[in-house]
């Protein structure tokens, strides 16, 4: 399966993401921020990164552009659990995310997300 790296300050939001993916197969690196997701991915790249967007060091957005900038391949989904961030989702996909998911998520809603992501 895939190697996915989970990238999200809130430690119960990665372990769920962790218990969701490694399910279904996958291989998991956790970050508890921008700063160290962006350099576990640039030691070993993932085929796929799934990180919140409102963090402390660097936030979501500046790891999503970050990574399509330097990695062309790179894979994102965005995250966030704020109330009316809809805009985030909507500029983290201008930054490059492939899916943008709403918090609180379902197992169902991460799957299918990573799926689409990997196949595409």
């Amino acid at each position: 399966m895939a190697s996915i790296l989970i990238v999200d300050d809130d430690a119960p939001i990665r372990t769920l993401l962790r218990r969701i993916l490694e399910e279904d197969g996958h291989q998991i690196r956790e970050a508890g921020n921008g700063e160290i997701g962006l350099r576990l991915y640039r030691e070993a790249p993932a085929d796929l990164v799934i990180t919140d967007i409102l963090m402390p060091e660097r936030d979501g957005m500046e790891v999503t552009l970050a990574l399509t900038q330097e990695f062309l391949d790179a894979r994102v989904i965005a995250i966030t659990g704020g109330t009316g961030d809809q805009n985030f989702l909507n500029v983290a996909k201008l930054f490059g995310a492939r899916r943008v998911i709403q918090k609180p998520f379902t197992p169902e809603e991460v799957r299918r997300a990573v799926r689409f992501v990997l196949d595409h």
